[in-house]
């Protein structure tokens, strides 16, 4: 269960970059409503990191949360933010997620 939590903590801190980064992009009250999306985002991630780490190895749970942010996050920018998508990324990228589960694999 809680490495579900985790992972659902990380779709959150995908939630509140593509908030902060949708707030840099806008101005006036439409700007406003992303940044209240960020801190909502942003604190229902670290509430179920919290609650992850209870029973979870810090570090583990740690490597596991930011790198589901950072896939998360780049995929985002890639579909949002016209970010480039060239082979090395998405190589990269692969291989970040490869070692996520691995460290699902070798966690207790």
């Amino acid at each position: 269960m809680n490495w579900t939590i985790l992972i659902i903590a990380g779709f959150f801190e995908v939630g509140f970059a593509t908030c902060l980064g949708k707030a840099k992009e806008t101005t006036g009250q439409t700007s406003t409503f992303w940044l209240i999306g960020f801190f909502i985002s942003l604190c229902i991630s670290m509430i179920l990191l919290y609650k992850a780490t209870q029973t979870l190895p810090i570090g583990t749970a740690y490597a596991v949360w930011t790198g589901v942010g950072v896939v998360g996050t780049v995929l985002a920018g890639i579909i949002l933010f016209n970010e480039p998508a060239d082979f090395w990324r998405m190589f990269f990228l692969t291989t970040l997620i490869a070692s996520i589960v691995g460290l699902k694999f070798v966690s207790h």
